[in-house]
């Protein structure tokens, strides 16, 4: 049985439907990230999660159990939000202390536990500073610290990096991850950053406008997204209409293409999905002798990415965007290119 479900969660705020038909759930000790843009449901079914508001129909079970009417403070679930909400009259050691304090535990407990959860964090030797004197890396890591040491049994982190700028925020990704494998706490993350969703999960969540597009582990979700909202959440651009005849040749304004992958679609109008590592380069002789899995176009622009540059190559009406192996003989802007794409990276997405 799965740890932590949500059932046919709807809700309904000023006649406008934040949640609709909401189901998800994660097995112990994994950790679920629910991604999605800015206002598709997120954190309101974070917060019905946890207790903070109540749905409208649907259920919450934990451990088998319905909770949905247990309120917040009695479920035992920490809660880490984007601004830490750190007490600034405290110092490090009363916030870490706060919720060992709550649950009346001993002096030699909470301090025994304190120390625990300071090197969990990497903050031996702060317990007694301010919260005011800690950089904003510093405090994100008292506030996890303050959610674990209660040991909940289930921890819920609503854009725990959201505030920190990007060098601070990517290092401190690595750090989050390493604390909640290590501490094996069935964990909610949401955000709507894809980079932190991919490093931090078991499995993601995809929302948009209420509904759940997608869920599966990182991956998979990667490599086969449902459809073109998933898709281009994602980031790809490399979307294009296309017709499939008898024998699953698709053709495109960009040429012809023969998917790896088999599909049950014949004779319709798809999007066709062409990854953005599926390209490499071809000299023009090999590129006419190719039926199909080609593209020819012209280099509008290169962008260094380290050990890759990314390509965008103008053909016909379509724009497309390839990371390509950084070497010496790289194209030029303007440059005309002739490539030929692995069946391998190609999807046929619904609309």
């Amino acid at each position: 049985m799965k740890e932590f479900i949500i059932k046919n969660i709807y809700k309904n705020i000023d006649n406008f439907n934040i949640l609709n038909d909401i189901s998800v759930s994660v097995d112990k000790g994994e950790i679920l990230c629910v991604l999605g843009p800015s206002g598709c449901g997120k954190t309101t079914l974070l917060r019905i999660a946890a207790g903070l508001d109540a749905p409208d129909s649907g259920d919450v079970i934990f451990r088998g159990k319905s909770i949905v009417n247990i309120p917040s403070h009695k479920r035992n679930f920490g809660m880490m939000f984007q601004d830490f909400a750190l007490f600034p009259h405290k110092n490090v050691f009363k916030n870490i202390s706060f919720g060992l304090e709550m649950k009346k535990k001993g002096k030699k407990e909470i301090k025994a536990k304190v120390d625990q959860m300071l090197e969990l964090v990497s903050l031996g030797g702060y317990a007694y500073r301010r919260v005011d004197e800690l950089s904003g890396g510093e405090r994100q890591r008292v506030a996890l610290a303050r959610t674990i040491a209660p040991s909940p049994a289930l921890i819920m982190l609503d854009e725990p990096l959201g505030s920190l700028d990007k060098l601070l925020r990517e290092r401190l990704l690595a750090d989050l991850c390493l604390i909640l494998n290590k501490t094996n706490i069935t964990s909610i993350f949401v955000t709507h950053d894809q980079k932190e969703a991919f490093a931090v999960s078991n499995y993601i969540c995809i929302m948009n406008s209420g509904k759940i597009e997608q869920t599966d582990m990182p991956e998979k979700l990667y490599n086969n997204p449902i459809n073109k909202n998933v898709a281009e959440f994602l980031g790809f651009q490399n979307i294009i209409k296309g017709n499939i005849d008898k024998n699953g040749i698709i053709k495109t304004n960009a040429g012809s293409f023969l998917c790896s992958i088999k599909n049950t679609e014949t004779n319709n109008i798809i999007n066709l999905l062409i990854l953005p590592d599926s390209a490499h380069f071809i000299s023009e002789n090999n590129y006419i002798k190719k039926n199909k899995n080609k593209i020819s176009g012209i280099v509008s622009q290169i962008f260094f990415q380290g050990n890759i540059y990314k390509i965008a190559v103008k053909t016909n009406n379509n724009l497309f965007f390839f990371n390509m192996p950084a070497k010496n003989n790289m194209p030029r802007k303007n440059d005309k290119i002739f490539l030929s794409i692995n069946s391998n990276g190609l999807r046929i997405i619904k609309s």
